[in-house]
């Protein structure tokens, strides 16, 4: 079977992750990945071909598109190549399933190129391709709901031959961010939150790599993406040298997009006991080494978490209800606390940091992290291309 994924990612690298994720799950078929924001450094397997747009993505407003080299003259230029490449391919390799990620529930702005490859598919006859939306499990609020969710319902009825929903409905259900789930026409089907796993002899592989020993206490910061955080890592790297328990470590991974002059501050402030690193491919690894985690609370954050059963402090992106909306969830069945504004303060940081550790047991978070083997399965079986064990 041949799939196309396309991922455009705009502001973190969650979206490419999660992306990537669900392409290596689908080894035995041929996928390519289509991928239009920033480069990311992450190896791919054999089965999976990237190819790379012309580099688009957002300001962290939202409010333009920005490119790699800052230069905004040729925004149109790119977008009339990206269009031709993106169709080109599409229509060239005939695909068996295009899958395409958020979109319509975001990325309203790579419509541009979007649209003219969902037209173009539908219109072949007979139909050679099926086309899936891969959706995360929490929509950000929109201004005007009614509208927006007007579109969604249009675009998804129109073009789109299935809905997977990334998450496990026993923890958040679609409908609790979208009111007219009734009202879509084609199967939506909820596969599990999709996390790579980490083997069990990591967590002693790493923490021989650093030295530590099984008294020692070790922490792992994290920003996700590095465009926001930076006040996390801050608090994190200052609240450790206020820890009476000298055992205690830190691992800083400030994210590849973090501002360099942020990287320069954090690694100036860092001791002998803070560890200051732009990204690791093995984020799952480390958290699993770790005898807490202290993060931002998007989607593969937290599922990394739990895949590792970590203890976790957690701070939400205030920007919208996404990443607080999840942690509360979360939360609720322990192992995760949300970390408050007022608590990044490093004396009371370091005080919950100190709480936290005190408890060596390991949190078994209860939700359904098999997305994307299932997501493969279910494929498969819906498509009679490939097997399927589970088919909702």
């Amino acid at each position: 079977m041949k799939i196309i994924y396309y991922c455009q990612h705009v502001l973190g690298m969650g979206h490419y992750f999660r992306s990537l994720e669900i392409c290596k799950a689908l080894v035995g078929h041929d996928v390519i990945l289509v991928s239009g924001g920033m480069p990311m450094a992450a190896p791919t397997p054999a089965h999976v071909r990237v190819v790379a747009l012309p580099d688009l993505h957002m300001d962290p407003d939202f409010s333009r598109f920005e490119t790699a080299d800052g230069a905004l003259g040729n925004i149109d230029d790119i977008r009339r190549v990206r269009r031709r490449m993106l169709l080109d391919l599409v229509m060239s390799e005939r695909p068996d399933v295009f899958m395409v990620e958020l979109f319509p529930f975001g990325r309203k702005a790579f419509g541009f190129e979007l649209k003219p490859v969902l037209a173009a598919v539908h219109d072949v006859k007979p139909r050679v391709t099926r086309v899936v939306c891969s959706l995360r499990d929490i929509l950000v609020e929109k201004p005007d709901a009614q509208a927006y969710e007007e579109r969604v319902v249009t675009l998804l009825n129109r073009w789109f031959d299935a809905l997977l929903v990334h998450s496990d409905p026993g923890l958040v259900r679609l409908d609790e961010t979208f009111s007219r789930l009734a009202d879509i026409r084609i199967p939506v089907v909820y596969t599990g939150f999709v996390t790579p796993r980490p083997p069990p002899e990591d967590r002693i592989a790493i923490r021989r790599r650093l030295g530590v020993q099984d008294a020692d206490m070790l922490i792992v910061a994290s920003a996700g993406g590095g465009r926001v955080g930076f006040m996390l890592l801050d608090a994190a790297v200052c609240a450790v040298p206020m820890m009476t328990d000298a055992a205690v470590r830190l691992q800083v991974f400030t994210g590849p997009f973090m501002e360099d002059a942020e990287v320069r501050k954090l690694e100036a402030m860092a001791s002998g006991r803070v560890r200051i690193s732009r990204f690791t491919p093995d984020f799952t690894a480390w958290l699993s080494a770790a005898d807490l985690s202290v993060s931002m609370a998007g989607y593969n954050t937290c599922m990394n978490i739990a895949a590792a059963g970590v203890r976790s402090l957690v701070w939400p992106f205030s920007q919208n209800r996404e990443q607080r909306l999840r942690a509360e969830k979360i939360a609720a069945g322990g192992g995760m606390r949300i970390l408050e504004d007022a608590e990044l303060e490093p004396e009371r940081l370091a005080l919950l940091m100190t709480e936290l550790l005190s408890d060596k047991t390991r949190p078994e978070y209860r939700v359904n992290l098999d997305g994307a083997a299932y997501t493969t399965g279910w494929i498969g079986g819906w498509t009679g291309i490939g097997g399927c064990d589970r088919v909702s």
